[in-house]
């Protein structure tokens, strides 16, 4: 029996495992605890001017009063033009990446350009926006161009989740299905993206909490300091929560102390409601995999 006792080894061994999970625990912690900190901060110091009226209401007394009903419907407006341009691209060049590509330097030349693009500052996202869907499309400052300009600057995050997703799938589920004679378009549509689709939404996730907290892309391309109506279409301008929150915490004076606070509880809490839905809708199409 004495010798399935734990020598000084073992209990040097578990006092080493015993400090190391609590030095990833604490990490863990860390990690957690500033946005914890900023939430509580923001519930605390923002919560009394969080109501129905203040949600659907119209700012009021040069922003100083009312509520963010059109911000809060412009933000809607530039995820969802952002989402309809840049998923469909990212999904299909992730597709023509993973799946068709051979391996050469025009294939490592695209890679490296999308890794390139997904480091480029949002100030300069903003320029080209203005370059390029303003300017040379002639869209003006409007939904469109401001959407065009998010769609670009999130498409990285489209693509490269969408591809790491893809090969993550088993290739001997590609070469079952080319065995039974289907193509190769027929094995990546009902055989590939089916069992792709959870990490796909894990871009689209990602694209979302980005896009709607940036303020300077908009700022340039479509969202206005202050609008009395709402917008009717992709043409028209629009009022943004992110560029909201930033004009009254530094543009306009004698704002209440807890209004900017609000606006910012509001922001955060619309990017917290959009991801849990797209989480739950992961999580159900996970639970589908055959693998």
């Amino acid at each position: 029996m004495s010798s399935f006792r734990a020598t000084e080894l073992d209990r040097r061994n578990q006092r080493r495992e015993r400090w190391v999970r609590g030095l990833f625990l604490v990490m863990t912690l860390m990690l957690i605890l500033p946005v914890l900190i900023i939430l509580g901060t923001l519930a605390w110091r923002g919560h009394s001017v969080i109501s129905l009226d203040f949600l659907l209401s119209f700012p009021t007394n040069g922003m100083t009063e009312g509520g963010i009903f059109p911000a809060l419907v412009g933000t809607l407006w530039l995820v969802g033009v952002a989402l309809v341009v840049s998923v469909p691209m990212g999904v299909a060049a992730a597709i023509y990446l993973s799946e068709y590509a051979p391996e050469n330097l025009l294939t490592r030349s695209i890679n490296l350009a999308i890794i390139n693009l997904a480091g480029v500052p949002s100030i300069v996202h903003a320029l080209f926006g203005v370059g390029a869907f303003v300017l040379f499309f002639n869209f003006g400052t409007s939904i469109l161009a401001a959407g065009l300009t998010l769609a670009v600057m999130t498409l990285p995050v489209v693509i490269v989740s969408t591809r790491e997703s893809l090969q993550a799938v088993p290739q001997a589920f590609r070469e079952a299905s080319w065995s039974l004679g289907a193509t190769r378009w027929q094995t990546i549509r009902r055989i590939v993206l089916p069992n792709s689709v959870s990490g796909i939404l894990t871009g689209v996730i990602l694209e979302v909490s980005r896009t709607v907290g940036e303020t300077a892309p908009i700022m340039f391309t479509g969202a206005a300091f202050f609008l009395p109506f709402l917008p009717l279409g992709v043409g028209d301008q629009t009022m943004a929560l992110s560029l909201h929150l930033f004009t009254v915490s530094t543009q306009v004076p004698n704002v209440p102390e807890a209004l900017p606070f609000g606006v910012a509880l509001t922001l955060i809490s619309l990017v917290l409601i959009l991801n849990a839905v797209s989480i739950a809708f992961r999580m159900y199409l996970r639970g589908k995999k055959k693998w």
